[in-house]
Formats: structure tokens, sequence, C-alpha cells
């Protein structure tokens, strides 16, 4: 556990980009274009020798009823709540608003240590500003350019003495925590450290970030009836049944055809970087059009990513005719993407938590068996078996061999097959291999691998030219060797 702080501010004034600066890396999507961010990320920060856990938080607006800045606000108000200190960060080009001064009496009244920060500060375009900033009454200000990395030192030496502070508090607290962490085990341990990715994705509207309110047991992920209104990739840690997990709300994605604006692309590609990342990607199908075209490229865009694949439909609680339904999901499935064959279809209610339950099951079972090895013996005497039952075919007269094969990775299974010529062995006879491979050895669903590789590939010497003996040479006049 370290010490928290949380950013909060107007829309447009920088957190963004002070967030970024803080955690070293680029996770918080950026642009001039006010009211980006929407949910709080967090993000592990360095700020000299401090080490401690920051908040990039909505845009702080006069919004109080249930609209999309109304529960904007309250998320943002749910920051300040979980934080240890709270950073106001205001924009000293465009000096103090009104809105900057309801926001800094509310903060005032919160009860946590407040800094206050002027952004923008750099040259003399932001000195008026940054003055003006005492009238708030939030202390002496901090002058900051979140793009430039000016006034860091000056906020380090701030953040100093509420960390120590807090850092005494937690200390017995910290000598409890328990982490098991074997760094030269070779197999997959899902530990409070490295828990379990788990990337939610699927087309705008679906559910997702409410899935994943429903199964952390609290609102932390802002939603509503608007589509599209995730932008950021956004991971939040907990753990599920006693199994350590971080699991990634993504932006919903349409045809890229449809995605004209810039902030849309930077979303759609952050999600895909979450993919990228993920063990475990759950699509999530929405119950009322399953299956439509661009949920078939999401799911295969997992499965040619190499990993495991929970296909989850959502808003099963309004389907009457359930067993009727749930027949014609599967046989779409089976229809549409044959190369996810076995995966789970799990029928799920995020509004009511129906299924979830299954759900976690199908998700583990899916981390295991993209995990899973099998031994050399094994695949030996199941590839013998599988070429008396289906022998390769004989192109030009000549009988392909498959002599030996072995598991070369895992995450997802990866399987290389020594065989003569491997570039004339056809497409469906691979294909063969790989769906006795799932049946055989209880693979549904994830993605496999099977290289076919020919022993000459593992020659040293194969494209090494031949040379005359060097006892030879000497002789050689005119295309002519003389004997010894």
């Amino acid at each position: 556990m370290s010490f928290v702080l949380a950013i909060v501010g107007r829309p447009n004034v920088g957190k963004s980009t002070l967030f970024n600066r803080l955690v070293g890396k680029k996770l918080a999507l950026v642009d001039d274009q006010p009211g980006v961010t929407r949910d709080l990320r967090e993000g592990a920060a360095r700020l000299g020798d401090l080490r401690f856990t920051v908040i990039d938080t909505a845009g702080l607006e006069d919004a109080t009823d249930d609209s999309l800045q109304g529960r904007m606000r309250r998320l943002s108000e749910r920051a300040v709540e979980m934080a240890d200190a709270v950073l106001f960060l205001i924009d000293a080009r465009a000096g103090i608003t009104p809105n900057d001064t309801l926001f800094g009496d509310i903060l005032r009244r919160s009860g946590k240590p407040v800094i206050l920060a002027a952004n923008k500060a750099e040259g003399r375009a932001g000195e008026a500003g940054y003055f003006e900033a005492y009238n708030l009454g939030l202390g002496e200000p901090i002058g900051l350019s979140a793009e430039h990395g000016e006034g860091m030192a000056e906020l380090a030496v701030v953040l100093q003495d509420l960390i120590e502070g807090v850092d005494e508090r937690l200390e017995e607290a910290e000598t409890d925590i328990d982490v098991d962490v074997d760094a030269e085990d070779e197999e997959r341990r899902i530990t409070p450290s490295r828990p379990l990715q788990i990337a939610i994705v699927g087309r705008p509207n679906a559910g997702k970030s409410t899935l994943i309110n429903k199964i952390i047991g609290e609102d932390r992920l802002l939603t509503g009836p608007e589509a599209g209104i995730t932008r950021d990739a956004i991971s939040v840690p907990f753990t599920w049944d006693g199994t350590p997990m971080r699991i990634f709300d993504t932006a919903g994605m349409r045809r890229k055809a449809k995605i004209q604006e810039k902030l849309e692309k930077m979303s759609v590609a952050d999600g895909l970087r979450a993919v990228k990342f993920a063990e475990v990607v759950v699509v999530l199908l929405d119950a009322a059009i399953p299956f439509e075209t661009q949920d078939l490229r999401i799911a295969d865009l997992a499965e040619r990513e190499g990993r495991a694949v929970v296909l989850a439909v959502n808003k099963w609680d309004l389907e009457d005719e359930k067993q009727d339904k749930l027949k014609a999901l599967k046989e779409m499935f089976e229809l549409h993407l044959p190369q996810l064959r076995g995966a789970p279809l799990i029928t799920v209610s995020a509004k009511t938590g129906k299924g979830l339950d299954r759900l976690q099951a199908a998700i583990l079972k899916a981390h295991d068996v993209w995990n899973r090895r099998v031994t050399t013996a094994q695949l030996n005497r199941w590839l013998a078996a599988m070429i008396e039952a289906h022998p390769p075919p004989a192109p030009s007269g000549r009988r392909i061999r498959l002599r030996y094969m072995t598991q070369a990775k895992t995450r997802p299974p990866g399987f290389v097959v020594m065989c003569s010529q491997p570039d004339k062995l056809p497409e469906s006879y691979s294909r063969y291999l790989v769906n006795g491979l799932r049946d055989d050895f209880d693979m549904p669903g994830t993605p496999i691998r099977l290289w076919m590789r020919s022993q000459a590939d593992q020659n040293p010497f194969k494209d090494r030219k031949k040379s005359i003996p060097s006892r030879l040479t000497k002789h050689v006049r005119k295309g002519e060797t003389k004997k010894s």
C-alpha cells in the first residue's frame, strides 16, 4: 500500500499531461479538446526518490445531476475520498475562474491535504495567473509546466513531508502483507505482484464498464446509456474469489470506416494495446445483436494476437426465450468463428450480476489451457496415431514424412513438427492436426500455433558452398587438376 495522490481540476488544465510525466509513460490520452479523460486512471508515479500512486481524474464541472458531466464529477469526488492528498491544478494562462473558486472551497472542506499548482506557468504568459492563485486561500501555489517538466523539484519537496507522514502510519500494515514471488519458477503463477491480466473488449454500448463495476462490486468506472463513454483503456486491480487479477476496460471498437475523429482513433489504439498485453480477452457481445461483423473482427483480432478468448453475451436478463436464443448463439458461433472452436460462450447480465460465477470459471480455465504443456513422448505417440488414421499426402508421388513433434512454447501453445517437404504440406492437413490437438489434449478455444520444419533447416552447413581441398588448389591450371 502506497501514498495516493489525486490530480483534480477543471477540464483541459493539463491533468493527464502531468499524470503521464509522473508515471514516465504516455498512459493517459492527451488532446487539445477539453473533457478527454472520463474515468479514473491509476499509475505508479516516480518523482526523484519518491514512489507513490497517482490518480488522473475527469475535469471538474459545475454539474450535480445525472448528466454525463455530473457522473464524471461524482467519480472525481470519489477519487478525492480515495486519496491521501489532492493536487489541485489550475491553468495559469487562463487565470482563476468561478469554477476554480467553487472547487477550491469544496477541496478545503474535504479535510484532505491540498497542493495547489498552477500549470502552464512557463514564460511571462502565466505570471498573472500564478499570482492570482493566492486568492484561492490554499496556500502558496507551485508553478508548473507539465509539458516541459518545470517545477517538478518544487512539487517533490512538498510531497516529501506528506508521503513520510503517511508511510509512518502504514508501516505496521505493510508488514502483514505476504507476497509470494518465485522469479525462478518458469510456470506462470498468479500472485498479487503478477495478477492475471484480463481485457474486456467489444462494440460501443455492449456494457463493458457496467460489467467490470459489477465484478469488482463498486462504481469504479463511468457508465451510462450514451455509447462511447469509455475512452482510455483503464486497468483496475482486484481480487476475484481469491484470485488476484487486473482487468482492463477498453473503448468500444467501431468499424474502421466509421472512425473519423482523432480522439476515437487514439481510444481504439489504446484498446488494441490492452489486448496485446492481456492474457485472457473477454469479447463482450450484446444479446440483442450478437455476432455482427465488428464482433467477429474483434474476436479474430484476439485470436491472431494469441490470447486466450472467452465470449460473453451480455444483457441476458432481457431475453425471453433463453433456450432457443442460446441454441441459436452456439450455432452462429460455430459458423462464424471456427478458429475459436470450443471457446467458452457464457451468458451474463452486467446489470443483475447473474452468470458472473460462470464467467470467472471460464476465464480461469481459458488461462489454464493457454498455459498448458504436453510432454514430447505424449506428442509423438499421438502423432503416430494421427498419421496412421490419416496419412499425409504424397505430392509428385513422394510421401511427406512427419518424423518428430515437440512443444516449443506456451501462452499460446505452439508446436513444431519435423518433416520432409514442409512447404508442400497442405493447410488442410495442418488444420487436421490442430483440431486433433484440441480434442485429444483438452485445449478448446485457445489459439494453437503449429510450425512445420524440415530437418535440413537444422543443418548449420546447408548454405555453405563446397570448396576444392587446399592441397589441390595450387594444381588448378586452366580448369584442370593434376593428381598429387
